[in-house]
């Protein structure tokens, strides 16, 4: 698709078309100072007040009234049916973190196709807010300070081994596979480090504790998988 259409230093702002309540969005906002919008989400961005930086996708769902109030040059058009609108936006922006909202709380169908993409893209490090829960796709090595007691969900979409500090339920020694070993409902009991070996477990964990991960996320000194 070619190289990167936003780039910033602070985290990037990435909106679905998924439902998006204002204060979910500037939430996200405060943490980012560009929107980009997922084909037809650019609705979503108009209506809560704001102009996308771009809109990325096939646009097989913005409206002609949309796209007429964007400007021109911030709608990038690909029409490759190879990858979806989510992906296609993780490969065309370059910044510390992505943000995603109105990616979450919809279609099954959907919110699969988008872990898979988080695994795909596993070098663009994307955090997803829905209303009640933060995903993330762990990196090499995930450390947090949460508040003991606080819900902490792993999910493998491939076969992983982990180690931890911190978590109830330690992962050393554990290998984790869908259809086998998961590691949903774990609890914090202490700072948090989590490592896996390669990219693949989904990371859930309360919407409430959303500036905390995004500060952890978006640290460029955090270790991140890479291009392969």
């Amino acid at each position: 698709m070619g190289e990167e259409i936003v780039h910033d230093s602070l985290p990037i702002v990435l909106v679905g078309g998924g439902k998006v309540k204002k204060a979910l969005l500037k939430a996200a906002i405060v943490h980012g100072s560009k929107i980009v919008a997922a084909d037809g989400a650019a609705r979503v961005v108009l209506e809560n007040g704001f102009v996308p930086e771009a809109v990325i996708g096939d646009f097989d769902s913005i409206s002609e009234a949309t796209r007429a109030v964007v400007p021109e040059e911030r709608c990038h058009v690909f029409d490759d049916q190879d990858t979806t609108d989510f992906e296609k936006c993780l490969s065309l922006i370059e910044a510390p973190l992505i943000i995603g909202v109105g990616f979450l709380g919809g279609r099954v169908d959907h919110q699969l196709a988008v872990l898979h993409g988080l695994i795909r893209f596993a070098a663009r490090p994307c955090l997803l807010l829905g209303k009640r829960d933060l995903v993330f796709l762990c990196p090499p090595d995930l450390r947090l300070d949460l508040p003991v007691g606080s819900r902490f969900s792993l999910f493998p979409m491939t076969d992983i081994r982990a180690r931890s500090d911190g978590l109830r339920w330690a992962l050393d020694g554990i290998s984790f596979a869908p259809g086998e070993r998961i590691g949903t409902s774990n609890e914090v009991c202490g700072p948090v480090r989590v490592e896996v070996d390669r990219p693949g477990m989904i990371v859930i964990l309360p919407a409430g504790r959303f500036a905390t991960v995004v500060r952890a996320l978006a640290d460029p000194q955090a270790p991140r998988w890479t291009f392969q």
